[in-house]
């Protein structure tokens, strides 16, 4: 089966709140057995604009992902990180 991502790049603009949103969607990810691949670390833009902060979750198909990202867990540390910045968040289904 196929593994499943969620890329997210953001702008952070609330460092304090953000903070809030990692530390509670720690539990979702958990559940859904995701796994941290990128977490804001370094990175350079080749082509097109960059945001700030760039994350890859793996998990173990795509379904997981989707439905880690739909659970009341993640939704509660999503209102928080509403207030803290702007991104995008797409899920990807991986090469099996």
């Amino acid at each position: 089966m196929a593994k499943g991502y969620w890329i997210a790049r953001v702008d952070v603009s609330d460092p304090e709140q953000y903070a809030k949103y990692v530390s509670a969607s720690a539990g979702a990810y958990e559940k859904y057995e995701g796994v941290a691949l990128a977490r804001g670390g370094r990175f350079e833009a080749v082509e097109g604009t960059a945001r700030g902060r760039n994350v890859i979750w793996e998990f173990p198909s795509f379904e997981a992902a989707v439905a880690c990202f739909r659970s009341p867990e993640y939704q509660t540390a999503r209102a928080l990180r509403e207030s803290a910045g702007f991104g995008e968040f797409v899920m990807v289904e991986g090469v099996e």
